[in-house]
């Protein structure tokens, strides 16, 4: 499963480096403010100012449309059989260098665009956030990799603090059904319950992959507390509206090669802010892919060394 951590909240840090001159706590709360994440009082919300967005019938229409050119070409690549890595489409140097560095210990990311007969599909009042990273756990084997992924009851341990909460309501052979809670934490608390369908496809003896959905993804408010509630999903502060993923896994060269695909929706960044947020949105999704292959590593590694 891939955990976006923090998928659309942006380092305040970074945000309150270059606004020295404004008081810190001030400066965080103009922060979330204008990335409309959470409602400006009604006194201060200036006359015709539009709510925050609800998610639109042309917004989800849009993801769709991403999701079914991005299975459709998975699709291919699987069939093919042959470089189901991303890094095995890049020119020769630049191949060798990528499988040095996973040999290496680091993560191999790569920014992803799908296009529609060569033109990018428009999102009206969404963004669409698509990454795929590689990573490489030497000594493991493949049944070690599937053993932590599809243990989703353990997922709340393996990638804390992201996932709060995890259960597997239903398993049917390879399908699964889970509840996940996430919470995220970036100057203000974002929590989200989850609901996926996995599916997972055994290629050959050294080789696998899966396919997950979130089919309900709602915002918790007041999490934790006596009045806790879900807000109705889609109609609340856009923190993420739709996640797809797409996992391979290969055993070779003394190891397995874990790749993660994720392709997800949140809210449009607020007119006028753009120029200043955007750089920090889209670098957020890569970051978190990063952090859950690295915690699937270390995970696996951890339970190989108490055998």
């Amino acid at each position: 499963m891939n955990y976006l951590r923090g998928l659309v909240l942006l380092r305040s840090e970074g945000f309150a480096r270059q606004v020295k001159s404004i008081d810190s706590i001030a400066a965080k709360l103009i922060f979330v403010v204008m990335l409309g994440l959470i409602p400006m009082s009604t006194k201060v919300v200036q006359a015709g100012e539009p709510p925050i967005p609800k998610l639109k019938t042309e917004t989800e229409a849009a993801f769709e449309r991403y999701v079914k050119l991005t299975e459709a070409r998975n699709e291919g690549e699987l069939k093919r059989g042959t470089g189901l890595l991303w890094v095995d489409g890049l020119p020769p140097d630049q191949r060798t260098a990528a499988y040095a560095a996973l040999k290496r210990g680091e993560v191999e990311m790569q920014k992803l665009e799908i296009l529609d007969n060569g033109k990018p599909i428009a999102c009206p009042g969404g963004m669409i956030h698509h990454w795929s990273g590689v990573v490489f756990i030497p000594g493991a084997k493949l049944e070690d990799v599937l053993g932590v992924l599809e243990n989703y009851d353990k997922h709340s341990v393996y990638y804390a603090p992201d996932v709060e909460r995890s259960k597997i309501e239903s398993r049917n052979g390879d399908h699964f059904k889970v509840f996940l809670r996430f919470r995220w934490h970036k100057v203000i608390t974002a929590v989200l319950n989850a609901e996926h369908e996995v599916q997972y496809f055994h290629d050959g003896p050294s080789k696998a992959h899966s396919r997950s959905s979130a089919v309900r993804i709602a915002e918790v408010e007041n999490a934790g507390k006596s009045d806790e509630r879900e807000k109705p999903p889609g109609d609340d502060g856009g923190f993420l509206w739709r996640m797809e993923t797409w996992w391979r896994m290969e055993e070779r060269d003394g190891g397995v090669y874990v790749q993660s695909e994720a392709a997800s929706l949140t809210r449009d960044i607020p007119t006028g802010v753009g120029w200043m947020i955007n750089p920090f949105v889209t670098g957020i999704p890569k970051e978190a892919l990063t952090f859950t292959l690295e915690a699937t590593r270390k995970t696996v590694e951890a339970q190989r060394s108490r055998r």
